[in-house]
């Protein structure tokens, strides 16, 4: 037997192990969520388990791209490593800046120049928190500083005052 011919099962094991394709359908309601794929030669599996990085999660959209591995090449059982979707990806981050977005404009981003919280037109809702600190700083609401904002109509005694100027 020749060489080429003995190591033609290795070589096939190895080309199996890796394989891009695109979301078909996911299931977020389980532990671990599963991903229906189609990969690039027309080959579909079911029930492909996505594996994401501890404390974050998504459930992509049908069309997202993903990165599948193949353990020892043996296709009937995956994993998704990665998914992906470039129709929503933030773009320009600068070297070394970190964001999370979603697909309805929504991101949080570490910036170099400070962080950044859109809701993406949706509210943002702080819930749960015993306490909200901002400490070295001052919050805006509205070009309002809330350490250095004027009221008028201030009467002595137990009168409101009015509202902020």
């Amino acid at each position: 037997m020749s060489l080429s011919k003995a190591l033609a099962p290795l070589a096939r094991r190895i080309s199996n192990m890796l394989a891009r394709g695109s979301v078909t359908l996911a299931n977020a309601a389980g532990k671990l969520q599963t991903l229906q794929i189609a990969l690039l030669s027309d080959e579909a599996k079911d029930s492909v388990e996505h594996f994401e990085p501890f404390g974050f999660t998504s459930n992509p959209h049908i069309g997202a791209e993903v990165l599948t591995a193949f353990i020892e090449g043996d296709r009937s059982h995956g994993i998704v490593l990665v998914a992906t979707d470039r129709r929503y990806r933030l773009q320009n981050l600068l070297t070394g800046e970190v964001a999370i977005y979603d697909d309805h404009g929504g991101f949080i981003k570490l910036s170099q120049s400070g962080i950044t919280i859109n809701g993406g037109a949706h509210p943002i809702t702080i819930s749960g928190a015993a306490t909200v600190t901002v400490t070295g700083g001052d919050v805006l609401a509205d070009g309002i500083s809330l350490k250095n904002h004027k009221h008028g109509g201030v009467q002595a005694g137990s009168s409101q005052t009015g509202l902020p100027v």
